[in-house]
Order: structure tokens, then C-alpha cells, then sequence
């Protein structure tokens, strides 16, 4: 992959159930792959847009966006479900792939935490080429429509400790019938999401095309430290490159 000449950046505003969902596309000047972030629970687009921007400069258009209850999207944090998450994430999804520069065949999904929880649901429902999941979280799949805040943190984090598989999970049963490439990036020092969730996770990828699992030394769930997430970009960056090359889209 090339760098592109130049970066376009356009603001983009979804409606979603009547609510305001708000995004950032940026894109190359020649057609390539396109990718989809979806940001963690309390982040918001601005955590992802470091990375869009070096996968953009490899030449790929890149989408990112603000679930709703947070930052510049509609609707209380406090009333919002992982329906209405995954809701966004569709819409998201099918804005990116509607771009006339995005091969429809050449979609990758990068989500972080809840995010990555939301991605994971999502090749389900949408093609998925390439999906990035950094300290992906799990929830018991009872209480769907519970708004995610409401949560009982207690159970979540008991569900997170104990060895989980697609039998009784909707996001890892998600994770066993993906076929594409996947990168799984944890934490050393994660105090939201346990070893036993990332080793849920990564035994559900047993039917993938490739599996790549890197740990990032010394760094937290959030990820506050800029070192680490220099860190983390060079590995997505480095990632994304190579299953890009290796594949038949240019």
C-alpha cells in the first residue's frame, strides 16, 4: 500500500431511531479498503482518530463516529442498550460501505472495549474482511434491553472472570463463525477486562484465517499513557499493512 497524496476530512451526521449520531469520514484521493471504529464505553471518535489517520495515509478511508450518549450524539448515556449500540454501529457500517471509494469485499471493523464487544456482533449482521478488537469486553447476554449503564457491575465482572464460549456468549458464538483475519490486543495492567475474558475471545477465533494476539506492555485499559498509544497505532498500522498486501484488494 501507497501513502495517498492527501487526507479529506468530512463531518458526518446519522440518524439512528430518530437521534443524532455524529461522525468523522476520512478518506484518500483512490479507491481502497475502507475500516469502521467504533470507540469504547465513555470515549468517544477523538480516541480513534490518530489511527484512522495513519490508516489513512496507507491509503484507506476511514470512518469513525460517536455512539449515541456520548460526545456529539444524541440520547442520554444513561438510557442507551447495547441494542441501540449495535443499532449505531450498523448504521455506521452501511454509511462507510455506501462510499463510492470503498470495495465492498475489503471492510474492516477496529473496536475498542464495549466497542470491540459491538464489533464483534457485528460480522453477524455485516460482511467483515479485517476486525481489529483491542481489550474487547463481555456481557452475560441476559437483560439486552437493560440500558447499559444500568448494569448490575458486579455480575459483569464475575461473567468477565469466569472461561466463557460460544455456547452461551452471543458476542464469542459471533467470534467462532468469523472467518476473515483478526487482531486481539490486550493490556498488561487492564483493570476492566480480565486474562479470562481475552482467553474467551481468543479461543472463540478458532475457525478464523489468521489470529494475531500482542500484548501491550505496562499499559492500562484506557490507555492514557501517549507511549502506549504510539505503541498501539504501529501495531494497527503494521497489521492492517500486511493483510492488506496480502490480499487481492489494492
Amino acid at each position: 500500500m501507497s501513502e495517498a497524496g492527501s487526507i479529506e476530512e468530512d463531518e458526518v451526521v446519522l440518524r439512528v431511531a430518530g437521534q443524532r449520531v455524529t461522525g468523522t469520514l476520512l478518506e484518500p484521493d483512490i479507491p481502497v479498503p475502507g475500516f469502521l471504529f467504533v470507540h469504547g464505553w465513555g470515549g468517544d471518535q477523538g480516541e480513534d482518530l490518530d489511527q484512522a489517520e495513519a490508516l489513512t495515509r496507507l491509503g484507506c478511508v476511514c470512518f469513525t463516529f460517536d455512539l449515541r450518549g456520548h460526545a456529539g450524539s444524541d440520547a442520554s448515556q444513561d438510557d442507551v442498550t447495547r441494542q441501540d449500540g449495535l443499532d449505531d454501529v450498523l448504521a455506521a457500517y452501511d454509511h462507510l460501505a455506501s462510499h463510492p471509494l470503498v470495495h465492498k469485499e475489503g471492510i474492516g471493523v477496529i473496536g475498542t472495549s464495549y466497542g470491540g464487544y459491538l464489533s464483534a456482533l457485528l460480522t453477524t449482521l455485516r460482511p467483515v474482511r479485517w476486525l481489529a478488537l483491542r481489550v474487547p469486553a463481555l456481557y452475560p447476554d441476559s437483560h439486552w434491553d437493560t440500558p447499559k449503564a444500568r448494569l448490575d457491575k458486579n455480575v459483569v465482572r464475575h461473567y468477565r472472570e469466569q472461561p466463557q464460549d460460544g455456547g452461551g456468549d452471543r458476542a464469542l458464538a459471533a467470534c467462532e463463525a468469523f472467518r476473515g483475519d483478526v487482531l486481539l490486543v490486550s493490556s498488561e495492567k487492564d483493570e476492566q477486562i480480565p486474562h479470562e475474558a481475552i482467553a474467551s475471545y481468543q479461543a472463540a477465533f478458532r475457525n478464523v484465517t489468521s489470529l494475531s494476539h500482542r500484548t501491550i506492555l505496562g499499559a492500562t485499559h484506557a490507555m492514557r499513557d501517549p507511549r502506549h498509544r504510539r505503541a498501539y497505532t504501529r501495531m494497527l498500522t503494521c497489521w492492517i499493512e500486511d493483510m492488506v498486501k496480502t490480499s487481492r484488494i489494492r
